[in-house]
């Protein structure tokens, strides 16, 4: 549920797309909740970013000047600084760098999941839950139908959005896009008061407070295919690194952990747009760690191309069949 600050850097596609979609997050946040009554938990908390190791450090520092140069507020930190922002914030250890990243926000996945369904059922979109998507029927260069656990659907245009999972199925179209899962562990606490105000970042892990007084200790980027299993040694990794930056989390209460699969791709860009040789078909899949985030603009620029519209960035950087993607040519045109 974390949102990073993005300027729209000219020349990189994926910061205007980063940009477009926090954008879109805030105005959609507000609309959901006029619409639905339902709080996403969408909030400008801002961030702190802190290194430990003195490598790690000279990049965060590398990372902090180049994104001032973009424009993105970030202050630089002195160690007693993080305690007088944060009081319960102690990392164990000599902290080398820190930074304030007051644009930070976030949201809470589950409850913006809630709204954007009650949000599409009040449209009249119609969604069929736990029906998986087995095969596709092409005629010509267009598909004719899509081939379900729960029957088969046939629409005017497909576009596949299956996270981890869509390159076994678009291979079924005869490309291959260069999609792998990667898995991510995680722990929510559950404290009886907020411990932190601002999400926490070091490295890839992070912790995010909620109103509430939970708090998630994330995550962990694991190569073990399609298991969907909590480890002991990632818990305790996680759980450890969480008391290292805030000792209170001692006493706190695991209420969950479980673990979830990133669609990475090769060139860590997604693919976004038509499948190659077919007239119908679409991909909007691999956004790796930042699904989330730029699920928003992933939605707007597909609705464009799918409806033969100018999309709001410039998408060739996003194609199946970029240089290094890992897309083959589709066979010849077939059916099952």
């Amino acid at each position: 549920g974390i949102l990073p600050p993005a300027a729209p850097i000219d020349g990189d596609p994926l910061a205007q797309l980063t940009a477009l979609c926090n954008a879109l997050h805030r105005d959609w946040a507000a609309t959901l909740r006029a619409t639905t009554g339902i709080d996403n938990g969408y909030r400008r908390c801002g961030a702190i970013y802190l290194e430990r190791e003195a490598q790690a450090a000279a990049r965060l520092e590398g990372m902090a000047r180049l994104a001032s140069s973009h424009g993105v507020a970030c202050q630089r930190l002195a160690v007693d600084e993080l305690c007088e922002r944060e009081p319960s914030l102690r990392p164990r250890g000599e902290v080398r760098a820190a930074y304030l990243v007051p644009g930070e926000c976030q949201i809470r996945n589950p409850r913006h999941l809630q709204a954007l369904l009650f949000g599409c059922a009040l449209r009249g979109v119609e969604i069929t839950a736990g029906a998986a998507a087995e095969d596709f029927t092409v005629r010509g260069e267009s598909i004719e139908s899509v081939q379900t656990g729960g029957g088969t659907l046939s629409a005017e245009r497909v576009c596949i959005t299956s996270g981890s999972w869509t390159g076994p199925l678009v291979r079924r179209l005869g490309v291959a896009p260069a999609i792998k899962p990667i898995r991510g562990q995680m722990v929510l606490f559950r404290t009886p008061r907020p411990l932190l105000t601002r999400i926490v970042n070091e490295g890839s892990r992070y912790l995010v407070p909620r109103d509430d007084g939970r708090l998630l200790a994330g995550s962990t980027e694991e190569d073990v295919g399609y298991d969907r299993s909590t480890t002991a040694g990632a818990i305790a990794g996680l759980l450890d690194f969480a008391i290292g930056l805030v000792p209170e989390l001692a006493g706190a209460t695991v209420e969950r952990t479980w673990a979830g699969l990133r669609p990475a791709t090769a060139d860590g860009l997604p693919y976004l747009g038509p499948v190659p040789g077919l007239e119908n078909a679409f991909v909007a899949a691999g956004h790796f760690r930042g699904g989330l985030q730029l699920s928003t603009g992933t939605a707007v620029v597909m609705s464009q191309l799918m409806r033969g519209r100018e999309p709001s960035v410039e998408m060739s950087a996003f194609v199946l069949d970029r240089p290094a993607s890992g897309v083959t040519p589709r066979r010849p045109a077939h059916s099952h």
